[in-house]
């Protein structure tokens, strides 16, 4: 009897059975099952693979006892498991290969990241033995090894069709347990924690936030913050008003993926409410271009459709757009813009007045332009006559360049500028990392303003291992050596960090650590100029599209570590695994911080306390990027090279040894 589990509305698979059911089951049924879910084009393309799927299993597993599920949804990946069974304590995740000789390391790398998948974002696989196995039909027989790490996930078994027997019977041999309930399994909760590329691919192919996003109690508030600004949207359109809202959270919390859920959900440019997600992000807006743009073409070639990467792109670019390309429009044309909701990704990083001013003058030839970036945004969507909304992500702490305005100028325009707005704001604007209390007291003298819990985010979403990474950065950078121990010690049992002052042997912890196409990458600080000595030079361009998305073998990618990525590049972004290297621009005097730029041949102090925040922000950016663990690379510096001295580095190494990271041994 087959059947279909759901959840969320998905089907979880599009046919499962008990084995004995699927035995005595014919097999152009069993195609019928899976024709219901599977487009025209889809099956006719599959069809001959999932009949000699289904013959060799019938084949393989008669006498067994277990389940079998075919095409086992894997939200996250946008992806489905061939064939997933369930037999005994143990979870076979199955990729098939018909007709394959060999054993494609894509093929190997993919049946793994649907183990991994399943063991971290699967509620009833986190505590089950999970075995991955590829199955080229026609390569040649191999002895099965069954290699676990310590989460109970096997390395990839590799065998064919003739030795899948024999090779599940080794697995059930080594496994303990008691037998699993697999409809209960199959029906348990899915929670993923998507990174920020996933996340615009899925959503951008018209998956729902809630397809990709946890659900769980802790992560609630995302779908709350979506629901809510979706209200306040409704409502400005409804009663023809102007609303600006402001939008918080920890680092990685999902300020981005809340933006591009509105940008996709309202995307029709024929709808009166389209809307545009927008980000003066360089590295992250053609990052995510790139990827919505490769996923767009791959799709719709495995529809046997011709398409043109550079057509594929247009509608891609108007979906994502650079936040200075929307406001030079607004220069150039007088009227309203076409969109009546705009979402500003990472708001506070928008440009003040002085930047603005000079950069009107150099490069637009507009000498003695007085606004603010900010404030020429909200006066460009003013020229709407009807209503419109500007929905504004904020991160704290995240300001890391010259001339970003943070988000006090964005609250200063509207209270001086444009009275008739209404503001609706995060309650949390008031911490100290948001720096924006003066402008807070004056916005509160208005009735516009409205302060609403709903619109903070107030759980990492980036690291699923631990979501307390955010807490423990933010106390080692504000040298509260008591919080940060009490927040690592908290982390450490399922976020890894680990110190090092050997580069290359921190750079095979992190390889050893990647699973499947788990992506690490090295990082280095725009200011750290003398770790050149260990080819780690940020002179270097890195092109942040090839680093964040091209394969193992290309050397431009992350997973070389030869380019190390700067808080420019990864700010928004983010890696499975990271190799933090930590130079002589900032180090820990004993009770705080020195700030410090290489000039010519030496190190100079940073006096400037906007420059100080801009250095120490970025160490936070950089240690806040791995999803999974890092290792965090302090050199030890050279005795006889001045500008390398040991004790530019011991005391940093000592600080962060005393808050209990472990030595790389």
């Amino acid at each position: 009897m087959s059947y279909v589990i759901s959840n969320f509305g998905l089907a979880r698979s599009w046919y499962g059975a008990a084995i004995d059911d699927f035995h005595t089951s014919d097999a152009t049924s069993i195609l019928g099952s899976l024709s219901l879910h599977a487009g025209d084009g889809h099956f006719a393309d599959q069809r001959d693979a999932w009949l000699a799927q289904i013959d060799i299993l019938q084949s393989q597993l008669k006498g067994l006892e277990g389940w079998v599920f075919f095409e086992f949804n894997i939200p996250r990946m946008g992806r489905r498991v061939d064939v997933i069974l369930v037999l005994g304590s143990v979870i076979f995740a199955l990729e098939f290969k018909i007709g394959e000789r060999i054993y494609d390391r894509a093929a190997i790398e993919q049946v793994w990241d649907y183990a991994l998948d399943l063991k971290n974002f699967h509620e009833a696989s986190h505590n089950v033995v999970i075995v991955p196995i590829l199955v080229a039909t026609d390569a040649t027989p191999m002895s099965a090894k069954f290699e676990a790490d310590a989460d109970n996930v096997y390395r990839p078994v590799l065998t064919n069709d003739n030795r899948l027997r024999e090779t599940l019977e080794l697995g059930l041999s080594l496994a303990k347990g008691s037998a699993l309930d697999a409809q209960a399994w199959a029906r348990a909760s899915y929670r993923p924690t998507p990174t920020i590329i996933e996340a615009a691919r899925s959503l951008y192919a018209q998956h729902s936030v809630e397809a990709i996003a946890r659900f769980d109690a802790g992560a609630q508030n995302l779908h709350t913050t979506s629901k809510r600004i979706e209200e306040l949207v409704d409502e400005a359109r409804n009663s023809g008003q102007k609303f600006i809202c402001f939008v918080t959270g920890v680092p990685g919390a999902g300020k981005t993926l809340v933006g591009l859920n509105i940008a996709t959900q309202r995307r029709d440019e024929n709808a009166p409410t389209h809307a545009v997600f927008l980000s003066g992000n360089g590295p992250l807006v053609a990052v995510l271009r790139e990827a919505l743009t490769r996923d767009e073409y791959l799709r719709l070639k495995a529809q046997n459709k011709k398409v043109s990467k550079k057509k594929i792109a247009t509608p891609v670019k108007a979906f994502i757009q650079n936040v200075h390309h929307f406001r030079d429009a607004g220069l150039i044309d007088e009227n309203a813009p076409p969109e009546h909701v705009v979402i500003f990704d990472e708001a506070q990083r928008a440009w003040n007045s002085q930047m603005t001013a000079n950069f009107m003058k150099r490069k637009k030839g507009r000498p003695g332009f007085t606004q603010s970036e900010p404030e020429f945004l909200i006066s460009y969507m003013d020229r709407h006559h009807d209503w419109a909304v500007i929905i504004c992500l904020v991160g704290g702490g995240q300001e890391i360049n010259t001339g970003e305005a943070g988000i006090s100028a964005w609250l200063n325009a509207v209270t001086e500028h444009f009275p008739h707005w209404k503001m609706f704001i995060s309650s949390r604007l008031h911490d100290s990392e948001y720096a924006a209390t003066r402008s807070l007291e004056l916005a509160q003298g208005t009735t516009q303003t409205h302060h609403d819990d709903s619109l903070h985010l107030a759980v990492s979403m980036r690291s699923f291992r631990a979501e307390n990474v955010s807490a423990f950065v933010k106390a080692l950078l504000d040298c509260e050596a008591t919080a940060a121990r009490e927040a690592f010690a908290e982390l450490s049992a399922r976020f890894p960090i680990v110190l090092a002052r050997d580069l290359d042997k921190a750079k095979a912890w992190v390889r050893s650590h990647a699973r499947g196409s788990e992506r690490f990458g090295l990082l280095a600080s725009s200011k750290a100029m003398r770790l050149k000595p260990y080819a780690v030079d940020i002179r270097v361009d890195v092109d942040p599209v090839h680093y964040f998305l091209n394969d193992s073998d290309d050397v431009r990618s992350s997973y070389y570590l030869e380019d190390a990525a700067t808080e420019f590049q990864v700010q928004g972004l983010e890696l499975d695994w990271t190799c933090v290297t930590w130079d002589a621009d900032f180090r820990f005097n004993g009770s705080g911080w020195n700030y410090h730029d290489f000039r010519g041949s030496s190190w100079n102090n940073i006096k400037n306390s906007d420059n100080r925040s801009y250095l120490r922000n970025a160490y936070r950016v950089l240690l806040t990027r791995a999803r999974q663990g890092m290792v965090v690379f302090v050199p030890p510096g050279n005795a006889i090279d001045p500008t390398r001295s040991p004790a530019f580095y011991d005391s940093t190494y000592r600080y962060l040894k005393d808050l209990g990271i472990p030595e790389l041994t």
